[in-house]
């Protein structure tokens, strides 16, 4: 993608409460990943599955869900663009491959199951797309990739579940297809508190930016597009 300006975003360490790199990083990571003018918000895997007390997935906390909300509301409502993902598997789940071996659990989302269904506060409207994906990445096997470039989109501001899972690997996915990863830390969650924290942490080091819900929803409240996106 060329033509587009980029804009920072508040320093990691500022009060918006982004990680800083003198936390611990080792000499030569933490680098800085500068967003860019034309995001896309990336909801990833928000279903009941991750919220239902009787689901092998659920997390112990819905926070994640209601910071999300305020993320898509910050981008509907300046039109930036928003997308989701959901985990749907064919017939006997073969397009799972060996991740329904290795995560049995996953058989629960064979078919159009209920706990595939997205979380009614941040459930896509009917503009918004919806990508199935069988595996961790959002990327992978998909076609978010096109879809992104399509719009001119520069960078990804990622909410969802789970942190040491599917959004570390949409995360690491998006930084390699060229796009800036901004992982929202409060719209993001896991089941394990100290799992959580080492993955935030490992992102921030390595792949993408961490931030905070306040520095997220004033970078997509500047961020309206404007005109078509660079050729």
């Amino acid at each position: 993608m060329t033509g587009h300006h980029e804009e920072e975003v508040p320093a990691r360490g500022s009060a918006g409460g982004d990680l800083h790199p003198a936390q611990g990083f080792a000499e030569g990571f933490a680098g800085s990943l500068t967003p860019g003018l034309r995001p896309a918000v990336l909801v990833v895997d928000m279903m009941r599955a991750y919220y239902d007390p009787d689901s092998p997935f659920c997390l112990p906390s819905d926070d994640s869900v209601r910071a999300a909300t305020q993320v898509l509301e910050a981008a509907r409502s300046v039109g930036v663009p928003v997308l989701h993902t959901v985990v749907r598997y064919g017939p006997g789940g073969l397009d799972g491959g060996l991740f329904l071996r290795k995560v049995p659990a996953l058989r629960l989302l064979i078919g159009e199951a209920v706990l595939g269904q997205p979380m009614p506060q941040v459930a896509p409207l009917s503009t918004e797309p919806v990508v199935v994906k069988q595996y961790a990445s959002a990327f992978f096997g998909t076609t978010l990739a096109s879809t992104l470039h399509s719009l001119g989109v520069d960078t990804v501001v990622i909410v969802g579940v789970s942190t040491s899972g599917c959004i570390r690997a949409s995360a690491v996915d998006a930084l390699q297809h060229g796009f800036v990863p901004l992982v929202v830390r409060e719209a993001v969650g896991d089941r394990e508190p100290a799992v959580h924290d080492a993955s935030l942490y490992d992102l921030q080091a390595k792949y993408a930016e961490v931030v905070s819900l306040a520095t997220a929803t004033a970078y997509l409240a500047a961020h309206a597009p404007q005109g078509q996106p660079p050729e």
